[in-house]
């Protein structure tokens, strides 16, 4: 298995050679290999593991026996413990999850810390075969089927190549010892499951059910190639605008192509989206309807459906005292600034008289009724009907901030300010506001 390790390391994965690596340890066999193999060709390499106080006794026999292995082999190690039942419970997680954060937490802050170039994991090609069929059992698009990637960022996996029965020839050829984890013979867990009761049944049946699993793998991955030209190609045509905030997306776009379920769920499944068909009913709703997933809300406008990230705590109200130079609000940040006279003034720079504002201000969403009095215009206006008539989408209009004096608009923040406190041949103290 080192010959084979030597050549897939030089054909595939050559950059290993001249690179800081840290190989995440947990004792078992798998990461014993990873590391013994690692060892044997003269890579530089430390190690990390993590103890995640699961299981008692046997979590800490599983720590001293990293650090005498590392100390067998002249290596750094690092060792974090966690309290991962409390981690669980504050994030609302599983005990599986809760791991799987606080581990993967961690080795990207050793990287960063230590200039590490890459983290190795010992995942084999029997943990991408499970891997495929729970995503496959959970349904899922073709990209939930091409396995786990080989490189993702700072993390490579070497041993993919690799069966777990080549890694325990390996270990007893070379006549390693390791720890078994005890929680992996039980059954409760899915992976566990797939491992202990289905995948020997589906080896017993074909043989060379792992070489076969690759080619499939290698396949799917030329035909998600193909999707993503296709897909490149679509949204130069389906997408109008992006903006800090927001996407829009052309309905007409969606309506030309045959198999419109098909493009709804490759355009956003990244936002977490699952109603497929509450998206494609969408393009032929009323304006106004609209599907969320956690993060994202898709919104039918007239010829266009609107994304926007929902945003978990959006202020509702601000407040602004008379001595405030700059605030922050979810538009940009507003600066006051008292001046000698009144400059040009645009969408984002208005000059009011400051003797007719009454602090505290006020920065709110619109309400139902608001009026204002839009300057240079006679008359007031409903705020409603001025969004109206500027062609506002739903989202502006929610994305729509309002600067007020006691409940006087003093200005559509970046749009219309208001005639009532415009600056005049009277005014004393004029009051400069800008959006940046």
């Amino acid at each position: 298995m080192l010959e084979s390790f030597k050549k897939h390391i030089a054909s595939r994965l050559a950059f290993l050679n001249s690179s800081k690596l840290l190989i995440a340890i947990s004792g078992g066999i798998d990461s014993v290999v990873l590391t013994h193999l690692c060892y044997k060709m003269g890579l530089n390499v430390a190690l990390a593991h993590c103890n995640f106080n699961l299981r008692g006794e046997e979590s800490d026999a599983d720590e001293a026996f990293v650090l005498q292995f590392a100390e067998a082999l002249d290596v750094e190690v690092f060792v974090e413990n966690f309290d991962t039942k409390a981690y669980a419970s504050d994030g609302k997680l599983s005990i599986q999850m809760a791991a799987r954060e606080l581990r993967y937490r961690w080795f990207e802050a050793l990287a960063t810390q230590l200039q590490f170039d890459y983290v190795l994991t010992a995942h084999h090609a029997d943990d991408n075969l499970e891997t495929f069929l729970i995503n496959f059992t959970r349904g899922t698009g073709i990209e939930g089927l091409i396995g786990i990637p080989e490189v993702n960022d700072i993390f490579v996996r070497p041993l993919l190549p690799f069966s777990s029965q080549d890694i325990l020839a390996y270990a007893k050829q070379n006549h390693l010892t390791w720890r078994d984890d005890s929680s992996n013979a039980s059954t409760k867990y899915l992976r566990n499951k797939l491992r202990h009761e289905v995948i020997p049944v589906l080896k017993a049946i074909n043989p060379t059910l792992l070489q076969n699993f690759q080619t499939t793998l290698n396949h799917l991955n030329d035909t998600i190639a193909i999707v993503d030209e296709s897909m490149d190609a679509f949204l130069n045509k389906a997408i109008d605008n992006v903006s800090e905030t927001s996407m829009t997306f052309k309905i007409a776009a969606f309506k030309e192509v045959e198999n419109i379920k098909s493009y709804v769920y490759e355009t956003f499944k990244i936002f977490g989206f699952t109603q497929w068909n509450d998206i494609e009913n969408l393009l032929d709703a009323q304006s106004g309807k609209w599907v969320s997933s956690a993060t994202h809300r898709l919104i039918k406008d007239r010829d266009f459906l609107l994304l926007s990230e929902i945003e978990n705590a959006k202020p509702i109200l601000q407040v602004i005292l008379e001595n405030a130079s700059k605030i922050e609000t979810p538009l940009g940040i507003l600066n006051f600034e008292i001046v000698e006279g009144p400059q040009k003034s645009d969408s984002k720079t208005i000059f009011v008289d400051k003797d007719l504002l009454h602090f505290p201000l006020v920065i709110r969403e619109k309400e139902e009724g608001d009026v204002f009095f839009p300057l240079g215009m006679q008359g007031k206006k409903k705020v409603s009907k001025y969004f109206k008539d500027e062609k506002f989408s739903l989202l502006d209009k929610e994305q729509a901030r309002l600067l007020c004096s006691n409940n006087d608009i003093v200005w559509i923040i970046g749009k219309r300010a208001d005639n009532r406190f415009k600056v005049t041949e009277k005014t004393k103290t004029i009051l400069k506001i800008t959006l940046e």
